[in-house]
């Protein structure tokens, strides 16, 4: 009787839960390919950017793209990412581009939920893995921030780790910061970071703090050198504060602040965690509350850091609440049979796989994909100079049309921006001074914007074409002839 008892036992315990690790990096995947994440125009001129470092075999360090600044310096700076993006989209399309932003989605929430294993209970780190999510969904789009995430979380967890051990992190984390700097720009918060937790560590040591200082300050110093190790050298590393010092930023969407006209996902986030604190009392270092109120304050400045926040607060709290739950560490968390659970796990993404694969993403006309408008455009003016909207210069770029502009504010810089600001706000003087200067022959624009109503007043501008998405112009002396097919709304 015993021993039929212990095989019944053996056989429940065989069929545990999953590790929660693993059920997060699903959902992280799922979400991400099947959900609307390439609502985004910068996609497709990173592709063309990636497309571009392949055939060349170099990094472009002068602007190849557009007609208005060809040729001025350009910091490549997340080319890794480009080129991931390229290969993903000539092996498979834009299946293979979700798939790949699904995988990175993945690792993220599985390192994320990893962590706060060790420090919650499931139902904590249910509830801890939602409110980072609901930070992150604004962002979830397939462009570069999204390929760095998980190098964000792995950084972030290590620190804390080598700090609670009384230790700097081992140098062999350096690599991973090597390769965030040739992914993406936010390796910049990874130094800032790794020199706030070295600040923790030494107000907290009662060890010896010359040692604690020197030990953190080699890690500091060794990071920031291996961060130099990119195509654009020390312009990579003072890049990303350049851009965030750019006036002209605060007119594009992902840097303005949130509305909170409309119920905003940090709302609610900050919302739990205020509750939380009062009711049990959760207590953090204070270098440790500085950091968090300096991402509190980068999310409520510009929506893009909302992911920040979201991430590396998660970490950052992970520890504090657990002791204010009175959960405490969990260093060894329960044996459960991994192998078989991963096998799971990775067969349930390749069928999840295979249904997109056999339900292939299909682009049509959209706010970034002008798809129609452009067909319709005549092909002996598609290599003239055309006046665009900011969001259509990355598909523009894609078709491997130079356009007036695109994504890259950093290239334009603030004087071109605000100049172009200016001439779609709408001001006609602005405009005809414009096309003037850059000899504009045609232009495609967003459908029922106030610059379209005006192009369509004036007397030198034909429209030849729209839907409800785009709108084409041609200026006298290109071809007007009006091409078959719907050409008005």
């Amino acid at each position: 009787m015993e021993q039929v008892i212990a095989r019944h036992a053996r056989a429940a315990a065989s069929w545990s839960w999953p590790p929660f690790w693993l059920v997060a990096a699903l959902i992280g995947y799922v979400i991400v390919v099947f959900g609307p994440v390439l609502g985004d125009g910068d996609t497709y001129w990173h592709i063309g950017a990636g497309t571009w470092i392949l055939q060349h075999r170099a990094i472009p360090h002068t602007d190849p793209f557009s007609y208005t600044f060809a040729g001025a310096p350009w910091v490549a700076h997340e080319w890794l990412s480009e080129v991931l993006m390229a290969l993903a989209y000539k092996a498979g399309g834009w299946n293979a581009i979700v798939a790949l932003y699904g995988a990175a989605s993945a690792l993220t929430f599985a390192l994320l939920a990893r962590h706060l294993a060790r420090w919650l209970d499931p139902l904590g780190v249910l509830v801890v893995v939602v409110c980072a999510a609901a930070c992150v969904a604004p962002s979830l789009l397939t462009r570069p921030h999204l390929l760095a995430l998980p190098l964000l979380v792995l950084w972030s967890i290590t620190l804390v780790k080598a700090k609670r051990r009384g230790t700097a992190p081992s140098l062999l984390l350096l690599p991973v910061m090597t390769l965030w700097a040739n992914l993406h720009g936010s390796f910049i918060f990874g130094l800032v970071l790794a020199a706030l937790i070295g600040v923790e560590a030494l107000v907290d040591t009662t060890a010896d703090r010359v040692s604690v200082a020197r030990q953190w300050g080699l890690f500091l110093v060794s990071a920031t050198a291996v961060s130099l190790l990119n195509p654009n050298g020390w312009h990579g590393l003072v890049h990303p504060v350049q851009l965030m010092s750019m006036m002209s930023v605060a007119s594009i969407t992902e840097w303005k602040s949130p509305d909170f006209q409309h119920l905003q996902p940090i709302e609610l986030v900050l919302a739990a965690l205020l509750y939380v604190s009062f009711a049990r009392g959760v207590r953090l270092p204070l270098p440790r509350l500085f950091i968090l109120l300096g991402l509190i304050h980068m999310a409520l400045q510009h929506s893009r850091h909302q992911m920040v926040t979201g991430v590396l607060g998660a970490v950052l709290l992970a520890e504090p609440l657990g002791r204010a739950f009175r959960v405490g560490d969990n260093p060894a968390p329960e044996r459960r049979p991994m192998v078989r659970w991963i096998l799971g796990g990775f067969a349930c993404g390749v069928i999840a796989t295979g249904i997109r694969v056999v339900h292939p993403i299909a682009r049509t006309d959209d706010p970034v994909s002008p798809i129609s408008a452009l067909a319709h455009v005549p092909a002996q003016i598609l290599s003239e100079p055309v006046f665009n909207s900011y969001g259509f210069g990355g598909y523009l770029i894609f078709r491997k049309i130079k356009p007036f502009i695109d994504g890259r504010a950093d290239l334009y810089g603030d004087d071109f921006v605000s100049d172009y600001l200016t001439a779609t706000a709408p001001d006609r003087t602005a405009f005809e001074r414009l096309v003037t200067k850059y000899q504009i022959r045609w232009a495609i624009l967003h459908a029922g914007t106030a610059v379209a109503d005006m192009i369509d007043a004036l007397p030198d501008w034909r429209r030849i074409y729209a839907d409800d998405h785009a709108v084409v112009y041609v200026r006298k002396g290109g071809d007007t002839r009006l091409p078959t097919g719907r050409t008005d709304n």
